[in-house]
This record gives structure tokens, C-alpha cells and sequence, in this order.
């Protein structure tokens, strides 16, 4: 599957008349200002000969903020550039309110003033080991602030739960999102022109072939083995089925190998047998057994009529099952739906679901993962209704729905060859995930590897490697794959130019006070912004440089 999460979905057997499958995604894309790598690699991959495919990037210039029977709140998603962006802004903030007292939204305020202005030593050492919900105080505060800043925000940023992941994480995103929404220059949003795989993926399939890389589909990585010495990756098991394998050999088959399996995959592996003995030789993969993953998966419902609904992303703030959503054909000029299925079809809305733990309410009592794909479909279009059929105003219903097509790596039961071994880590019930998404969790840093395994031929790149992103996205993914390229130029002491790797951008009005917030670190003083329940907390056992001196000098 090229692409990977990122990819397109045909939905087979919808064509008609000589048209094509309808589209669907695993999930829809969202490329973000502070992205630079994957932007970097869309820069060199040629479309339809005399563009790039980064040309297939368009701003979305607006964000709703859907409500259960509210009326939603529609902001500009960069800095406002013109009349009707600046009283939309205006509206939002002064006018209609987001629902958050106003002594709480300060002090939310002063949370981000503190992300900004934080040193890397202070992200790495105490902010890793706060929950971002702890440290932005959500428990102690309104429900709005929890339901808006606390869990809504968090859930664009690839099903992160507020409760559990790391502020080292969110405050980095966030704080990256923040520089490119007040920059007059910079857009904090783009979104492909037409499906991912026909704007971007297979053009860059093609032009990896034509610089002579071959592609093998169809295998499954079952184990890896080192060599007796332990410093080699010695062979590589694959199999199409379960019923035959292949076994690559080191010297044989390949020299050097770089594994960008996901992480649920690569710890399937460790978890067959054999996988304890790699893992002596391969000693940075160690702890990927203690990493997290959820479930963010796509369903896209096909309209009758096209329904914009906004120019941009609909962060649902408030449903039960955590949605955000796309009305994609205003977005894909690049693709014709009246070519694809039977023609009917006018309208796409492109919906993630993010939380499949939490009881439905309006079609079902069920949790997501309890329901079968007709039941997940008509929760998620009730859901969705009931925030955006408000006022009197029916912008979406029932009899525009055509149909829908839900993410196929949902599946019942356990159908992958690996799932046997980690059944009783599934928490989905009778459904199984082929494709679930690394999270950040509290403390999960120290568990993952940077690029170089342990293994002198044997590297990693994937979005959980260590990397300036972070998060699991295609970014972090990109530049992992950068790293990895580097590290096996410098195992090989070869002197080929070095691919390009970028620290997050830091503004100029940033930088200051980042530099004073390492002095104050290095002295175990606490953020110049920060509220006590940010201060001094770090690793467990462990204490911030000087924070004994300074103790003891009180």
C-alpha cells in the first residue's frame, strides 16, 4: 500500500458506466506551515510536467468550530489580512465568545506564554513528565475550558488525549502552530488539491523509479535476527501469507536495511519469538514495548449536493466520538466526482474519528469500537447534524446521504498473521486496527529510539523515531527518513552531501526569552510566566539543576 495512513482508498466495485471507484482516505491531510520536510520533498517531485506536486498544496484560509446546538464559531486560520477576516476574528473573540470565562482564557493565555518561552532543557527534563491536561489546570476549571482548550484543541493533533499526552509534545505543536497564525507571510493550513495517492503519492512512486528504485509489494516483515557477534542485522524473514516466507541474508540480499514499519508493527514482530534475542543486539528498540497507540481512523460520507459548510477545517468540539472533518470538493479541483461511482455524487465530507471508547448517544448506546461500520456511519452523520443543523438552518440531510466509506483497516475480529501475539493488549473489543497511530505519552520519550538501532547495517525510520517534529505525522516520518539517510552515509565514513534536517523555527521574539529560561533552569528556577502547578516537576526521582541549591538558600 504506498502511501501508507496517508494514502487514498478506492472504494471498489462503486464505479459505473466507465467511471471510476468513488474516493475515500484513511484519513484526510493536513499540511500545517511549520512543515518543512515533506514540503522540502514535494518541492523535487515533478507533476504533470511543469509544476511540482507542492503546487497541489492550497490554503485553507477558514476554521469552523462546530457545536451541539450552538451556532458555530468561524475564524480565519492565519492572521487576518483583509475586512472580512479581521471582523470574523473580531466577531469570534469579542462578539460571540468561545464559551470560556474570561479569567480562563487568560490563564490559558499565560500556559502558552510559557510554552513559547520555554528552553529545550525544561520541554525535555519537566515538561515530558506533565500531562498537558495537569498542566494547563483543566481539572480545576470549567467545563467549557476542558471541553474547548483542553480535549477539542488536542484532538487535531492526531487523536492526542489531553489526560495522557505529554505538554513537551503539545506545547511544541502548538507553540509552531502560534508562530504561523500570527505571521502576516506564513499560512498555518494547506490542503491537497485532489486524493492524496493521485496528487502526490504515486507521482512520487514514479519519480523514485525513474532514479531506479524497485519496489516489492505484497511481503510481510515476520523477523529479524542478528548475527551471532550481535552487531548485524543478519536476515530478514518476509511472508506473502502464512503459509510460505522468504529469507533475505545480510551480503546476499542487501548490505544495509532500514525499517519504516509503524510502531505496532514493528513490536509485533519483537513479540514473536526470537524477538527477546533481537532486541539484546538491537538495544534502542527496548522500549518499544511500553509506547501507546489509538485509533484515528477516516469515514467519508458522499453528498448529493456539494455542502461546503467552511473553507477549511470543522473541529466537531464537543462530540462524543472526538470529530474533525473536511468538505473536500471545494478543495479538490484536481478531481471531478461526477467521474467517479455513478455519477451522483456531488458532495465529500471527509470525517476522522478519534475517540472509539466513549458510548454514542444519538443512534447508539454502543461504543465505537462495540458497533458494525452501518452503526459507526449513523452515529458519526448524527453527530455531525446535530452540530451543524442549528438555528433553524439544515445544512445537512439525510436524504442528500448517498453513502458512505469507512477506513477498511477497521476490521472484525483479528485478521493480521501478528495479532495473535498481542490480542490481549487490544482494547477495541472485537475489532482490530491494522493501522493505529503512535502517540506521545507522558514519559514515552525515553522510550523511543533515534535512527541508529544498535545495529551497524540496521536503521530506523518512522514517526516514532526521535526527531525535531515529534508528533505522528508525515513530517516526522519525512525527517526521520532524513536522519536515517545521514546516519547510513556516516556508518559507511562516506562524504556525500548530507540530506537536510530542520530544528522547529524559533521567531526572533522567542528567542530571548527561551535564552533567559535556561538561565532560570540552570539556577532550578521555575519558567518567568509559570503558575505553581508547572514548577519543579520533572522526571520521577528526579530534580532540575540548582533546584538544591536554591532550596537550600530560601
Amino acid at each position: 500500500m504506498y502511501g501508507g495512513k496517508a494514502r487514498s482508498i478506492e472504494y471498489l466495485h462503486t464505479a459505473e458506466n466507465q467511471r471510476r471507484d468513488l474516493q475515500g482516505e484513511h484519513g484526510f491531510r493536513f499540511f500545517p506551515g511549520f512543515y518543512r520536510h515533506i514540503i522540502n520533498t514535494m518541492d523535487r517531485i515533478p507533476f504533470l510536467k511543469t509544476r511540482t506536486v507542492t503546487g497541489n498544496l492550497l490554503d485553507a484560509p477558514w476554521f469552523m468550530i462546530a457545536r451541539t446546538a450552538q451556532a458555530p464559531l468561524i475564524s480565519p486560520s492565519s492572521f487576518p489580512v483583509n475586512w472580512s477576516q479581521l471582523l470574523a476574528f473580531l466577531k469570534l473573540w469579542f462578539v460571540q465568545g468561545i464559551g470560556v470565562p474570561t479569567n480562563e482564557l487568560l490563564h490559558f493565555l499565560r500556559c502558552l506564554m510559557v510554552m513559547m518561552t520555554s528552553c529545550d532543557d525544561r520541554y525535555r527534563n519537566q515538561f515530558e513528565w506533565i500531562p498537558y491536561w495537569d498542566f494547563i489546570g483543566a481539572k480545576e476549571r470549567s467545563e467549557g475550558y476542558q471541553t474547548v482548550l483542553g480535549q477539542g484543541l488536542t484532538r487535531v493533533l492526531v487523536a492526542m488525549k489531553a489526560e495522557l499526552s505529554s505538554t513537551r509534545t503539545i506545547g511544541k505543536v502548538f507553540s509552531q502552530m502560534i508562530y504561523s497564525w500570527i505571521d502576516p507571510f506564513d499560512t498555518l493550513d494547506r490542503l491537497l488539491n485532489g486524493p492524496t495517492s493521485e496528487v502526490f503519492i504515486f507521482p512520487w512512486i514514479s519519480r523514485l523509479q525513474d532514479l531506479g528504485v524497485k519496489f516489492v509489494t505484497g511481503q510481510l516483515v515476520i523477523e529479524f535476527a542478528a548475527s551471532p557477534d550481535g552487531k548485524y542485522l543478519e536476515t530478514i524473514t518476509l511472508t506473502p501469507n502464512q503459509l510460505e516466507t522468504t529469507v533475505l541474508r545480510r551480503g546476499v540480499d542487501f548490505d544495509i536495511a532500514v525499517s519504516a514499519l509503524p510502531v505496532d508493527a514493528m513490536t509485533n514482530i519483537l513479540c514473536r519469538p526470537g524477538g527477546d534475542a533481537f532486541v539484546k543486539a538491537a538495544r534502542a528498540l527496548s522500549g518499544l514495548k511500553n509506547l501507546e497507540t489509538r485509533w484515528m481512523n477516516g469515514i467519508q460520507f458522499y453528498l448529493a449536493a456539494d455542502v461546503p459548510l467552511v473553507q477549511g477545517h470543522i473541529n466537531f468540539i464537543d462530540s462524543l466520538w472526538a470529530l474533525t472533518a473536511i468538505s473536500q470538493r471545494q478543495f479538490w479541483t484536481h478531481c471531478d466526482l461526477s467521474t467517479c461511482g455513478d455519477g451522483r455524487v456531488h458532495g465529500l465530507l471527509s470525517v476522522d474519528i478519534s475517540e472509539w471508547t466513549v458510548p454514542g448517544v444519538f443512534t447508539t448506546h454502543k461504543r465505537a469500537m462495540d458497533c458494525d461500520r452501518n452503526e459507526v456511519a449513523r452515529e458519526v452523520w448524527a453527530q455531525v447534524k446535530a452540530t451543524v443543523n442549528v438555528d433553524g438552518k439544515v445544512l445537512l440531510d439525510d436524504s442528500m446521504l448517498m453513502g458512505y466509506f469507512m477506513d477498511n483497516d477497521i476490521t472484525p475480529g483479528v485478521s493480521d498473521v501478528f495479532a495473535s501475539d498481542n490480542k490481549e493488549k487490544n482494547p477495541y473489543g472485537n475489532k482490530f486496527n491494522l493501522e493505529p497511530l503512535f502517540i506521545n505519552t507522558v514519559g514515552s520519550l525515553e522510550n523511543r529510539p533515534s535512527t541508529e538501532s544498535g545495529l551497524e547495517n540496521f536503521f530506523l525510520a518512522s514517526d516514532y523515531v526521535r526527531t525535531y517534529t515529534d508528533v505522528a505525522t508525515m513530517e516526522a516520518a519525512n525527517e526521520s527518513g532524513r536522519r536515517a539517510c545521514n546516519a547510513i552515509l556516516d556508518a559507511m565514513k562516506l562524504t556525500d552531501q548530507r540530506a537536510e534536517v530542520w530544528p522547529l523555527h524559533q521567531p526572533w521574539y522567542v528567542r530571548t526569552w527561551q535564552w533567559l529560561d535556561q538561565q532560570r533552569y540552570n539556577r532550578g528556577l521555575p519558567n518567568l510566566f509559570a503558575t505553581p502547578a508547572m514548577q519543579h516537576k520533572t522526571k520521577p526521582g528526579g530534580t532540575l539543576p540548582g533546584a538544591r541549591a536554591a532550596s537550600a538558600g530560601q
